[in-house]
């Protein structure tokens, strides 16, 4: 995902975003706080960090973490190259750490400088990465017209309450309820006065912003729609489906670099063509891989998923010699072994084919073959040669 071109707020309005990334993870299991799980080889704050980047008009992004990771989360900075971010000791509770990133807006202590302070600021999940800007966009407008808004979905299951003595006291109508989501935003000054006045008790105990600011400041949230992608990462099954859809989203473009005009296509449509137009001496295509890693390298972009090169190699001969020799595929495994380092995975990929007439089956064959590997990006898998 790139930064966003420059754009106005929705309402004109200055925006900025605190994401609170302070949490241990308990309920995930595991000694890696849920935030700090790679997801495709990424940490997962990396991905609600760029969410809320992207979006122009939002000015700063206040991670606020545990201070024992302070320094994790500045590497996870620089290593994929945020902008525009800030990092901020968390407290003890999540009502605290948010309390903490507002701080810095306020307050000379929690920044080395203040912040300009934003009329609306959104408070979302670091645990959540696949916020879009509409939805932000909508609860701005309505925190601006409000005071305050959140993200709200339908229950899918019936809530209940028990008794004293573990048996059903009663249920809820599910229909008149509404799970609380994020993000939510709201008018600055309202949230940090409700944070001013809250008690200890609401620090420690509570986990709601919509209730601290009805409570404290007599506002009352406007509740807009979500959608289904906001859901947070809270158990190990969950970070299975975060990678899953990543890598869908990645599959869904391709870039392939050849000689002829076309540069961005279906691999299914680019294939036979490119095959057609340029079968190159096979000597060759580790240099143009290293030729592409070396651009890779000097262009500085950070690699924010594991960028796949596929070397191509095309059999067509009648004779039933093997076209790749083992000196070949010793340098294609030991260059492949050297990229994987640098976050790009190599593969090979023979076209074999004797009968020319079978020549379209074995190519859609191969796209699909090469569909597989960019989707999921599997490194136990390079500097293999595969035989479509």
């Amino acid at each position: 995902m790139e930064l966003g071109s420059p754009g106005a707020a929705p309402g004109g309005v200055s925006v900025s975003a605190v994401l609170p990334a302070g949490g241990s993870g308990e309920r995930l299991g595991g000694a890696t706080p849920k935030q700090f799980c790679a997801v495709q080889g990424r940490p997962l704050v990396s991905y609600a960090v760029r969410a809320m980047e992207r979006i122009s008009w939002i000015s700063d992004v206040i991670v606020v973490v545990s201070p024992e990771n302070t320094e994790t989360m500045k590497t996870i900075i620089e290593k994929y190259g945020h902008k525009k971010v800030t990092v901020v000791k968390g407290g003890i509770t999540r009502h605290r750490s948010i309390f903490n990133g507002l701080k810095v807006f306020a307050e000379n202590e929690f920044s080395s400088h203040l912040l300009q302070k934003p009329e609306v600021v959104i408070i979302h999940d670091a645990v959540r990465p696949f916020v879009e800007e509409d939805i932000v966009a909508k609860v701005v407008m309505a925190a601006k017209e409000h005071g305050a808004a959140g993200a709200i979905r339908p229950l899918v299951s019936t809530v209940i309450a028990s008794a004293a003595d573990g048996c059903l006291d009663h249920s809820l109508e599910r229909a008149r309820y509404r799970a609380s989501e994020m993000p939510q935003a709201f008018l600055f000054d309202t949230i940090y006065e409700a944070y001013q006045q809250c008690t200890d008790y609401d620090l420690d105990y509570g986990t709601e912003c919509l209730h601290l600011v009805l409570k404290y400041c007599k506002t009352n949230a406007k509740l807009v729609e979500g959608t289904a992608d906001l859901w947070k990462v809270t158990y190990k099954r969950d970070l299975y489906a975060a990678d899953s859809i990543i890598k869908d989203n990645l599959s869904q473009q391709v870039c392939v670099i050849t000689n002829v005009k076309e540069t961005l296509a279906q691999v299914g449509f680019l294939l036979p063509e490119s095959l057609k137009s340029q079968i190159k001496d096979k000597r060759c295509a580790i240099q143009e891989i290293q030729e592409l890693v070396d651009m890779l390298e000097k262009s500085n972009i950070p690699l924010l998923y594991p960028v796949v090169l596929i070397s191509l190699h095309l059999d067509i001969s009648e004779n039933n010699s093997f076209s790749i020799g083992m000196e070949d595929l010793t340098m294609i495994k030991k260059f492949a072994r050297e990229t994987k380092k640098k976050n790009i995975l190599v593969y090979g990929l023979l076209i074999q084919c004797k009968d020319p007439l079978l020549l379209q089956e074995t190519v859609n064959s191969a796209a699909a073959l090469i569909m597989a590997l960019i989707k999921d990006r599997n490194p136990e898998l390079i500097g293999q040669l595969l035989v479509a």
